[in-house]
């Protein structure tokens, strides 16, 4: 496997255009950047972007996404060339979608995926608390997520287990805070998840942070020939890729940690984001320049992946996760002979 590389263009008024075998990025007439694109994967664009026709139809060609996003990282369109998955693999998955029982034993895997690494990260924030105060209250945030974790097994439908997924999110979020150096909360305050727009800075990260997991993990499942557009705990709407949405659930807290390690350790401040008229906030092209390189760098970062007998590197970890559900979705059998249901990615 080799890791995706993905190309992310965040200034503004930048114009992309195909140079022979190249795509050669321009900012006021001046090349900053060339790219051979046989080592593209996808090219995401944030906010004024220009492309000329014939780049978009060379990426297409060599079925290189093109993805386009608004300023906060909200997906608007995507291009695709010819889908290369497997038929079989989609017809598969297409029919498992209307088997409630599978659906939500995988919806519930997610779900525990989800919950169980963000429970990690505040039991580590509790670990490493500067007061006895925050300590408390990640503490006992931890304590509420376990107690989710415990329900999950109950759930006997797809409504129940979002009701509890939602209220361990609200739980999580409320705690969050107690994560953010003490001198920097007046800057970075939030109250709860907000989005479409973000309403405070510290939520305009985690959008951008999110948006860039999506498109991860929506290539993953495309290199895997899963359909992405269909899921199993988020319903199916037009437009939506429910199921890159299921698989990004357990790496939410991933990039919540970032979004934490940018803030507290001063690599972004209060002066990289804009306030709009009615309360929006978004990142200013700077501070998403830095938050990119600091994603593509994470990414980098070696960890033990439990299925594997090697590390590998986490930006490899989404293209193992879809593989996971392409076996699940097939309804290949492990050692023992059970169906291999899907196991989701849990931080250690």
């Amino acid at each position: 496997m080799q890791l995706l590389n993905t190309l992310y263009v965040t200034q503004p008024e930048s114009y992309l255009r195909l140079d022979n075998d190249t795509l050669r990025v321009q900012v006021a007439e001046e090349t900053r950047l060339r790219v051979p694109l046989h080592h593209l994967h996808a090219v995401v664009c944030f906010g004024r972007i220009g492309l000329s026709v014939p780049l978009m139809h060379r990426l297409a060609d060599e079925c290189i996404a093109l993805v386009l996003l608004d300023d906060s990282g909200r997906f608007r369109a995507r291009l695709e060339g010819r889908v290369s998955g497997n038929v079989l693999l989609r017809r598969a998955q297409h029919a498992r979608s209307d088997d409630a029982r599978f659906s939500l034993d995988v919806a519930r895997a997610c779900v525990a995926g989800k919950v169980k690494n963000a429970r990690q990260v505040l039991l580590r924030g509790a670990r490493e608390a500067k007061t006895e105060e925050d300590a408390s209250a990640l503490a006992r945030g931890a304590l509420d997520l376990a107690a989710t974790l415990r329900a999950l097994p109950d759930a006997a439908d797809l409504d129940a287990l979002r009701g509890l997924e939602g209220e361990a999110a609200r739980q999580y979020f409320a705690r969050l805070p107690h994560l953010v150096r003490a001198d920097l909360r007046a800057d970075f305050a939030m109250d709860g998840r907000t989005r479409r727009p973000p309403r405070d800075r510290f939520n305009a990260l985690l959008s951008f942070l999110y948006a860039m997991w999506m498109n991860d993990c929506r290539s993953a499942l495309e290199a895997a020939g899963l359909d992405p557009q269909v899921g199993f705990l988020h319903a199916l709407r037009p437009g939506r890729a429910a199921l890159a949405l299921d698989l990004m659930e357990e790496f939410r807290p991933f990039a919540d940690r970032l979004a934490l390690t940018l803030v507290n350790r001063g690599q972004i401040d209060a002066s990289g984001f804009d306030v709009r008229d009615g309360g929006g906030v978004s990142l200013r092209a700077e501070a998403r320049r830095a938050v990119v390189v600091a994603f593509q760098e994470r990414k980098q970062e070696a960890i033990q992946h439990p299925l594997l007998a090697q590390p590998i590197s986490l930006g490899l970890v989404p293209l193992v996760q879809a593989r996971v559900m392409a076996r699940a979705v097939r309804g290949e059998r492990d050692i023992q002979g059970q169906e291999a249901g899907y196991v989701p990615f849990i931080v250690r």
